[in-house]
């Protein structure tokens, strides 16, 4: 992983379903992400067994569930799913982004 992000530079990783998303950068212990959704596009609801997960929310609105606590969160606002609480978002408009921070990095994503 380079010392630097070129967001120009760096391609969007279709996941499916409206999601897509991009990885700023990583350490074996710290991994930022970005996610962008579609509007209407659903996170599923899950549990990390071995991250916990802060995810800020960049732009747009999500609707947001962490351990069956709903709220809604804009630009501006984050959400905080320790390991084993199950999270979830709907995003409620169109290029809703959150930035996602784990802790260790998802090696899934690489």
């Amino acid at each position: 992983m380079s010392t630097y992000y070129d967001d120009a530079a760096t391609p969007w990783t279709e996941l499916g379903g409206g999601i897509r998303r991009k990885i700023v950068g990583h350490t074996p212990h710290l991994m930022s992400v970005l996610v962008q959704f579609d509007r209407h596009a659903v996170g599923v609801p899950h549990a990390h067994d071995a991250h916990d997960q802060i995810a800020y929310v960049v732009a747009g609105a999500f609707e947001v569930e962490v351990a069956g606590v709903k709220r809604t969160l804009r630009a501006g606002d984050a959400f905080l799913a320790p390991r084993h609480h199950t999270h979830g978002v709907i995003a409620l408009e169109a290029g809703s982004t959150l930035l996602d921070q784990f802790s260790p990095r998802r090696d899934d994503y690489l």
